[in-house]
């Protein structure tokens, strides 16, 4: 029998958690795993699993402690067979916990944790769960040596990129023409949400000092989201209008990330920093900040270039000092493109779950 395996996501959102959760769902499927995710009919996790051909199962979770949920969570666990439940957000991580203690048939219970934020309850890392998985070792750092979580309940297993989607070698790039810059532009990039965590701000109030140096240097934003006004009012307050360009959420990530030059992100906060393992997948040079995982994704002076979060003289001395040597910056491109073969790949990632996912049915802890 193929090892089964139930993710709950009470989440109706779409992000990088939730994106993780899918594209750990593909891998597992592909290695001979039977996988199925229980979420709200209206989430998007719903509609983007099922586009791939993952299983489904819907499940209202209006709180933490619906017994119309864990029911529901029960039934699938006994009919399907389920030997793991995976839980990510709060909500789910009480009621598939619940469930799955509940249940007879004992699965194994897998706690997620994507985010650097701090944790709300510890009762679903350090209780219902039987071991809690991490995006990045500065999370299970803080799980084990800030909340007392035992160190050998948690582990870290990074999440992965796919490597044929973000291949610089097979990608072509968004037009010029369709970007609206010059045929002759310096393209800097930041994909993120518009959320204040991810530094825009601190890019804004660094880039009138490159400008200085480099003033064909064209920046692309690509996102949306609520700091968006904000945004616009401080580009046009640093008259900088000629020089940046919003272009919205994208779904062709990899496209864009072969258009531009350098990659550069001054976030405040994250986990580990996909979107950094992903412009290093595309063989682009990054800067981005001593925050958080990212230290582990971006090796300083290698891969890209750290600087201190909320410092834009310190980002704007990284961005010229990379855009006035090409050779270094294809260097670091190279070097970052190795370095996600070898430790950030999507189908790493899934090895190495389906590898933990068996190890704990066949005798971890209960």
């Amino acid at each position: 029998m193929p090892l089964t395996v139930l993710h709950t996501e009470s989440s109706k959102g779409w992000g990088g958690q939730e994106n993780r959760t899918l594209k750990e769902s593909i891998g597992l499927k592909r290695l001979g795993a039977r996988v199925m995710i229980a979420c709200p009919h209206d989430s998007r996790l719903a509609v983007i699993g099922a586009d791939n051909n993952i299983e489904i199962k819907t499940v209202e979770m209006k709180n933490s402690v619906s017994p119309s949920a864990v029911f529901s969570i029960l039934k699938i666990i006994k009919e399907e067979g389920v030997d793991i439940v995976c839980t990510h957000s709060g909500k789910d991580s009480m009621l598939g916990a619940i469930a799955g203690r509940l249940s007879r048939r004992k699965p194994k219970i897998v706690r997620t944790r994507h985010l650097a934020l701090p944790i709300t309850s510890k009762i679903t890392y350090s209780v219902l769960p039987h071991r809690v998985v991490t995006v990045s070792e500065y999370v299970r750092k803080y799980l084990v040596e800030e909340k007392g979580i035992p160190a050998d309940k948690v582990i870290s297993i990074p999440t992965g990129v796919d490597m044929e989607r973000f291949n610089p070698d097979t990608v072509k790039a968004v037009s010029r023409e369709e970007l609206g810059v010059p045929s002759n532009a310096i393209l800097v990039g930041a994909i993120a949400i518009f959320r204040r965590k991810k530094g825009h701000h601190t890019l804004l109030e660094a880039i009138p000092e490159v400008l200085n140096r480099f003033p064909e240097t064209i920046f692309l934003f690509a996102g949306d989201g609520p700091q968006r006004k904000n945004i616009e009012t401080r580009i046009l307050e640093l008259g900088i209008s000629d020089n940046i360009r919003l272009i919205g959420l994208r779904k062709d990530v990899p496209e864009v990330l072969k258009a531009i030059d350098l990659f550069v992100l001054p976030t405040l906060q994250e986990a580990l920093g996909t979107s950094f393992i992903e412009a290093m997948a595309m063989g682009k040079p990054v800067i981005g900040t001593r925050v958080g995982g990212v230290s582990e994704a971006v090796k300083d002076g290698v891969s890209g270039i750290l600087v201190e979060p909320e410092n834009p003289d310190a980002l704007a001395n990284a961005i010229i000092s990379l855009l006035g040597d090409r050779d270094r910056m294809k260097e670091i491109g190279i070097a970052g493109r190795k370095i996600v073969a070898e430790n950030y790949s999507v189908e790493g990632m899934s090895r190495k779950l389906y590898d933990f996912y068996m190890s704990i049915v066949k005798g971890g802890r209960r």
